[in-house]
């Protein structure tokens, strides 16, 4: 009998033996088979997260932002424990104790999911397996994918430790809002940093990992709210927080930035402008976009928060004075439908009008709900219900053309600001505006940096993201001109030099050629200082054949007006296109006395790990190594190696003769500055494009109006006229903050005085408003009288002094015969380039 015991519970402790054998041999075997092919665990030790690039000015002040996916990477030790215990607690109270996988909880899950025939499936991950499904593997729900999570969570809790485990999935996990990990998203739902959350906070943010979309703080609040306290109360009971701060804690609201409770961090940051998005544009092309948006750069811009604004008001003001003029209104050329109107506050809302408006006040998207006798009356979008009264009386549209009537229909979308008193500010009325069709690009930068201090590429990034500045190729004109001067100053001419002022006719394969001067007169022999202060198209183009338009245009390419210029004589004139922010970048290389000067919108870049990887400025200090031992009063030597890319006394002859152009010449009527200033005005055929570019000692700026689709401004459309007021405005701020002075004058000049009408040398002491005192090269004896035609025949009886203009004039061609010259020849418009 004991013997049949004995034996039958050998056979049973045998079967169980062999049974339990099979079962390791087939498990073993299962993740054997699984566990071959799974990816490298290995990368998660240098797992760099997609984190959000980020631009500051240079006080230091966030300015902008991008991202693929809204992250910032918070490393382990900067991460508070009450953020870890929260999440620890609502996701894997044993995070500490296992070993990347939790058998307890893998067979609880089992259970229900068997007890309910699959109606109650839930996850039995650790935070280490969802470590390595975030990461390595798919989000399915199937059992090969589980036991590949395991194999690997196992590996990885070898490789690493538990706080890298942590830190992987706080900066990877998605918590809504398009925020990744969990500093992004307290600071999206919160506006505050990791160490200021309280537990309640903690808790909030823990409870969002399950499924952020159910979970959320307005439409789901009172589910989050449960989830967030079943989180408090796990803290609890796993020994994190007091009975007492628990009960404090589960008694506090639900607040979030969503909610209301909160001001976004987004209000903080200025809208986007177009200095902000050309600085992406260009890091894009030079980092890849992907690396960009995700690479975590530091980038510290070149913007002066104070002039930035000062350049949208200069140009903003000129663009609406403008339109304004011309009597026509537009609108938004959006409304909302009848059946909207009783909801218009939610509809406006999600109109896509411009928003970043703020011209003498900020203008705000309105509707128009009634249109009575006298008045408009509006709805405004954040003045549903406030006072004063939103309506616009009749009197405020009388700049409008056409009938009162039929330039308005219930619902259309418009702009309105709010018209004060200048002396008080006290509310006058409500006013209607409207973005310009006319548009332009301003930019302005240091002449010796080339650091670009404000940029505004257009009326309103909302409204248009196309940036007019950077981005708009569009013909200079006579704001060219200086770069003909230029070559020829190098070439052996002065500023004393003559040169006709005739007509001139040449023979394109498009037609017969007359350029003619603004005035549609000609002036005869005449000194070249004289020719660039009234902008002589006839005297450029005979300068231009002179020289030669090879050497021209090796000095645009040289100045990086052009990549490769084309060798057409029109062209001395401005009708090839370029940027104005290539036009800018030239121009300082006048005002600092010929150095080459690289525009930038960027000081440095640095990635990730606080790594330099970009640096604009490359000059060298040489004792700034020694500073601590510099006597005091003894300033570092700071050497800069800056190529000299045209004669110091060239780049001052020029600038000289430009300022001519300032105190007597095409912008004088328009820029009036404490300071000297030297620039150019620019005006293609038809006024197309209209140009003024200048600087002072320390600053250039330039400006460019038109249309994007090229058209005519209007009769009496000049640079002068309208660009000329908006540098004016800016360079009135520019040179109260930066200062201005006398150009620097090189050791080589020697002064003579000539007549600017004439060319004349006169005695050392003339005097009178025609004497000018015009630098020559020290050694250079200069050679009075010669007068240049540029190789064009001119015939006996051709008038040099009389008004080529009337009926019109017959004069002797370069062939030898006869052609009436007069107001109607006015061939070119795009391609004959600029005027005045």
């Amino acid at each position: 009998m004991f013997r049949f015991i004995l034996s039958f519970f050998g056979g049973i402790f045998t079967t169980v033996t062999m049974g339990i054998a099979m079962v390791a041999l087939s498990v073993g075997a299962v993740f054997w088979m699984y566990g071959r092919d799974l990816p490298s665990h290995e990368s998660l030790a240098q797992y760099q997260p997609a984190t959000i690039s980020r631009i500051y000015s240079g006080e230091g002040q966030i300015i902008d932002e991008f991202a693929q996916e809204r992250r910032l990477f918070a490393p382990a030790d900067t991460i508070p424990d009450l953020v870890k215990q929260a999440f620890i607690s609502a996701e894997d109270k044993n995070f500490y104790t296992h070993d990347g996988y939790d058998l307890r909880g893998i067979g609880a899950a089992a259970y229900d999911a068997v007890r309910s025939r699959g109606q109650d499936v839930r996850g039995a991950s650790t935070i280490t397996q969802q470590v390595m499904k975030n990461f390595l593997l798919s989000g399915d729900r199937q059992a090969e994918r589980k036991i590949k999570e395991i194999i690997l969570a196992a590996r990885v809790e070898e490789a690493l430790s538990k706080e890298k485990i942590l830190e992987l999935y706080l900066n990877e996990i998605f918590l809504g809002q398009n925020s990744y990990g969990v500093a992004a998203a307290s600071q999206t739902y919160f506006n505050k940093t990791l160490t200021e959350l309280d537990p309640h906070e903690a808790a909030f943010l823990a409870s969002l990992p399950k499924a952020p979309s159910d979970y959320h703080p307005v439409r789901r609040k009172d589910r989050l709210m449960n989830r967030r306290n079943f989180v408090l109360k796990e803290m609890m009971e796993n020994g994190y927080l007091d009975e007492a701060t628990y009960e404090t804690e589960v008694a506090m609201p639900l607040r979030s930035v969503q909610n209301g409770d909160f001001e976004s961090f987004k209000a903080e940051l200025p809208p986007r402008d177009y200095f902000t998005d050309e600085i992406r544009r260009q890091l894009s092309e030079d980092f890849g976009e992907g690396e960009f948006f995700t690479g975590g750069y530091t980038v510290r811009a070149t913007i002066d928060a104070e002039m930035q604004p000062v350049a949208a008001y200069a140009l903003r003001r000129q663009l609406e004075t403008y339109d304004r003029g011309l009597g026509q209104w537009r609108g938004t050329g959006k409304s909302i439908e009848a059946d909207q109107l009783g909801e218009w506050e939610a509809a406006l809302r999600s109109l896509p009008v411009a928003r970043d408006i703020d011209l003498n006040g900020v203008w705000r998207p309105a509707v128009v709900l009634e249109i009575e006798d006298q008045q408009l009356r509006l709805g405004i979008e954040g003045w549903a219900d406030g006072d004063p009264a939103p309506v616009v009386p009749r009197e405020d549209i009388q700049w409008i053309a056409g009938n009162f009537f039929d330039n308005f229909e219930v619902g259309d979308v418009v702009h309105v600001r709010a018209m004060t008193g200048d002396s008080d500010g006290s509310f006058i009325r409500w006013t209607l505006r409207q973005v310009p069709r006319a548009q332009g690009g301003f930019v302005a930068m240091d002449v010796n940096t080339g650091r670009v201090i404000a940029m505004q590429g257009g009326f309103s990034y909302q409204n248009s993201v196309f940036n007019r500045a950077t981005q708009a190729k569009r013909q200079p004109g006579s704001s060219f001109k200086p770069f003909v001067y230029a070559a020829a100053l190098d070439s052996g001419y002065s500023p004393a030099t003559i040169v006709v002022d005739a007509p001139i006719e040449i023979n394109t394969p498009q037609g017969l050629w007359r350029p003619r001067n603004s005035s549609n007169k000609f002036y005869g022999p005449t000194p070249l200082r004289t020719g660039i202060e009234r902008s002589r198209n006839l005297m450029t183009i005979r300068l231009a054949e002179e020289v030669g338009m090879d050497i021209v245009a090796d000095y645009a390419e040289r100045f990086g007006v052009y990549d490769n210029m084309n060798r057409f004589l029109a062209n001395s004139l401005g009708s090839e296109e370029t940027t104005l922010y290539q036009m800018v970048s030239a121009y300082a290389m006048f005002a600092n006395g010929g150095e080459r000067v690289e525009p930038t919108l960027v000081d440095r870049v640095q990635d990730r790990f606080g790594r330099t990887v970009y640096r604009h400025d490359q000059r060298e200090c040489r004792d700034c190594t020694q500073l601590a031992s510099l006597d005091p009063g003894f300033a570092p030597r700071v050497v800069s190696n800056r190529e000299q890319i045209m004669d110091p006394v060239t780049a001052y002859q020029l600038t000289s003769m430009m300022k001519g152009v300032v105190d007597r010449g095409t912008a004088s009527g328009t820029v009036k500055l404490p300071v000297p200033i030297a620039g150019k005005t620019g005006t293609t055929n038809d006024a197309k494009d209209v140009w003024f570019v200048g600087f002072s000692s320390d600053i250039v700026a330039g400006c460019y109006i038109g249309y994007d689709q090229p058209r005519s401004l209007g009769r009496g459309a000049s640079g002068g006229g309208m660009c000329g007021p908006v540098f004016n405005i800016f360079m009135q701020e520019a040179i109260a903050k930066y200062g201005g002075g006398a150009f620097d004058v090189p050791d080589e000049c020697m002064f003579i005085k000539i007549d600017r009408f004439t060319g004349a040398r006169l005695s050392n002491d003339a005097s009178g408003p025609n004497v000018v005192s015009e630098c020559f090269r020290d050694g250079f004896e200069p050679t009075f009288g010669i007068t240049f035609d540029g190789g064009f025949a001119m015939g006996a009886d051709l008038p040099l002094f009389e008004e080529a203009g009337g009926g019109g004039r017959e004069v002797t061609t370069s062939t030898g015969k006869k052609a009436v010259v007069g107001p109607k020849a006015n061939f070119g418009t795009l391609s004959s380039g600029g005027l005045y």
